[in-house]
């Protein structure tokens, strides 16, 4: 089922990364590298790198018989060795005997998965990259079209659309600098043999490790990890918030499409948006698809947190949990990504609908304009009492503000008509709105670029 989903939920990029033949290939790779290591070391002849070489391709080795194996071996990499195994064999017996030297399952497995997750946040840095271009793009075509700010789903004072997409932007700005840290911690290689101590390799464990890391471009931790995974939930975390913030993008994207707000319309097209009964519907479905993936990922990263309390030397359940969730989460990430950009490349603003919609309420949304206007010389509560009353006026005899207000002696003694006019027009009440845009927009134009960040792959 979830193949018929992918398009929607997923992103195609990040996806084939945890396809099977990748998960496999992840594992034949971790393999390989042993076998260069080892043998560069002196621990394994060197003539059973290229037989070993030759048999690590996923594509060659029977994925239905390593799947009906793992659920009696508890793990895929038990089959895959002996698998692989059996294809060096038929070609040199000798090198056969070194498959895996001195290597346990969860060293395959750990190890093949973050190579996995390399190529991930490979993709998800581009993808993000691109989404932040696109947005600070908006950001700037944006930054002095005047919408109404919502608070509790309400009216509340005049903003800028610009102003809320570099909220946005902002967010994303944090994820790209906080990716660069993820990769730096996270892209580890899991080397410990049976239970942690390469004891099977002699004095020769720290040697193979190194040039194990070496050759595949990951960094070398000071012990192995396979009981301590905060580096799974580390960047399932990272992966999870930036798709809660996606989610909130999409909230507030869709709570703008809605019919009676009309300020932002998703692209239409044959095929998009529509409802197979209502022909007029134009429905925000990249935002349901985002909201779906944020909807999912936190009890996918509560999975990954759960999971942390391995038993001793290798957990009894709990890594298992591991193994479809953070490549789900990631996936997710990945697809929402993908939406977002897409969604804010080809949405329609409807610049004239939200300056209309500031006169919904017909001006009592510039209260406080003119509540702190007339503070200055009444007081800021009496004056709050005075403009309150006016607006509950203003509401009874459904009339603009301004004109309640003109009527008001006190008021005027203190404002003129010039002044209530202006205190009253939205254009002139965006505070620092401009200043915040142009701080963000400075953040984006200075930052390095997340695939830049913390490279470590070859």
């Amino acid at each position: 089922m979830t193949e018929l989903l992918d398009s929607l939920l997923r992103g195609a990029a990040v996806s084939a990364r945890f396809s099977r033949d990748a998960t496999l290939q992840g594992m034949l790779d971790f393999e390989v590298a042993l076998a260069v290591a080892e043998a560069e070391v002196g621990l394994i002849p060197a003539a059973a790198v290229a037989p070993i070489t030759a048999a690590a391709r996923a594509g060659d080795l029977d994925w239905m018989a390593l799947r009906d194996a793992a659920a009696c071996a508890g793990n895929l990499a038990i089959p895959l060795v002996k698998q692989l195994t059996a294809r060096v064999k038929t070609h040199d017996a000798d090198a056969a005997r070194f498959v895996h030297w001195g290597a346990t399952s969860q060293d395959a497995i750990d190890t093949g998965l973050i190579l996995q997750v390399r190529g991930a946040l490979d993709d998800l840095g581009a993808d993000l990259d691109a989404l932040v271009a696109t947005l600070a793009e908006q950001v700037r075509q944006h930054r002095a079209t005047v919408m109404i700010g919502r608070t509790w789903l309400q009216h509340a004072l005049p903003i800028t659309f610009g102003l809320k997409l570099a909220g946005t932007l902002d967010v994303l700005l944090r994820a790209r600098d906080d990716l660069a840290s993820v990769r730096e911690q996270v892209l580890c290689v899991q080397f410990g043999g049976a239970a942690g101590t390469l004891a099977s390799l002699g004095t020769q464990g720290p040697a193979v490790a190194a040039a194990l890391s070496r050759h595949l471009g990951l960094s070398e931790g000071a012990t192995p990890w396979h009981g301590q995974r905060d580096r799974i939930v580390r960047v399932g975390s990272w992966a999870a918030t930036l798709t809660g913030s996606l989610g909130k993008f999409a909230r507030d994207t869709a709570l703008l499409t809605q019919t009676e707000v009309g300020e932002i319309a998703e692209a239409s097209g044959a095929g998009r948006g529509g409802s197979s009964t209502m022909p007029h519907k134009r429905n925000p479905v990249g935002c349901a698809a985002i909201l779906a993936a944020a909807a999912r990922t936190p009890q996918l990263v509560a999975t990954l947190f759960s999971a942390m309390q391995q038993d001793h030397e290798r957990g009894l359940g709990t890594w298992h949990a591991e193994w479809e969730t953070l490549p789900e989460l990631l996936m997710l990430c990945g697809g929402a990504l993908a939406t977002a950009r897409a969604l804010v490349s080809d949405w329609t603003v409807d610049t004239a609908r939200m300056r209309a919609n500031l006169d919904v309420t017909h001006g009592l949304i510039m209260a406080e304009a003119v509540t702190m206007a007339l503070g200055e010389s009444m007081g800021r509560l009496e004056a709050h009492r005075r403009v309150e009353a006016r607006c509950r006026d203003a509401l009874a005899q459904h009339r603009h503000l301004l004109d309640v207000l003109r009527e008001d002696t006190e008021i005027t003694r203190v404002l003129s008509v010039e002044a209530l006019e202006r205190l009253t027009d939205p254009q002139h009440y965006l505070g620092a709105a401009d200043t915040f845009v142009s701080q963000v927009l400075a953040l984006a134009d200075a930052a390095v670029p997340s695939t830049q960040h913390g490279r470590t792959s070859k």
